[in-house]
């Protein structure tokens, strides 16, 4: 798959739930068009060029996991949006956490939304679904 096709990027160590939301995204027909990786250090080498060069990946939207190994979440979204090249990348954190301290955090740090995974799989599927179809297909980034 060449980088310029990437519409999605997602950061999911979970398995399960990345195996569940590649689901609700072929519902809508977005599989075609997304990158999973299960790590925030993955995550950024796929971003990131190791040299400065530019971006290997520009995707219309970044769905993050906060609890990831190597690298947290929030280290990926406090890159992310501190650079120049990316920092208008949409980011979505998918997440278990509730805790208040982790949303503040993540808006600080300049996320788009802050989503808690639902728990039944219907509505999890339902609320990826939602938000693959608004952020790839409704979303106007800026150019």
């Amino acid at each position: 798959m060449n980088n310029a096709e990437i519409e999605v990027l997602m950061v999911e160590d979970n398995p399960d739930d990345a195996a569940l939301a590649l689901r609700a995204l072929k519902k809508n027909h977005l599989l075609n068009r997304i990158h999973v990786v299960n790590d925030g250090a993955q995550a950024l080498e796929y971003i990131f060029r190791a040299d400065g060069g530019p971006c290997l990946c520009t995707p219309k939207v970044i769905l993050l996991d906060l609890h990831l190994p190597k690298v947290s979440g929030l280290e990926v979204l406090r890159k992310v949006k501190g650079d120049e090249r990316t920092k208008t990348i949409p980011v979505v954190v998918l997440t278990s956490s509730r805790e208040d301290q982790d949303i503040a955090e993540c808006y600080k740090l300049g996320v788009n939304s802050y989503i808690v995974k639902p728990v039944d799989f219907d509505n999890f599927t339902h609320s990826v679904s939602e938000l693959g179809l608004y952020w790839v297909l409704l979303n106007t980034p800026p150019a």
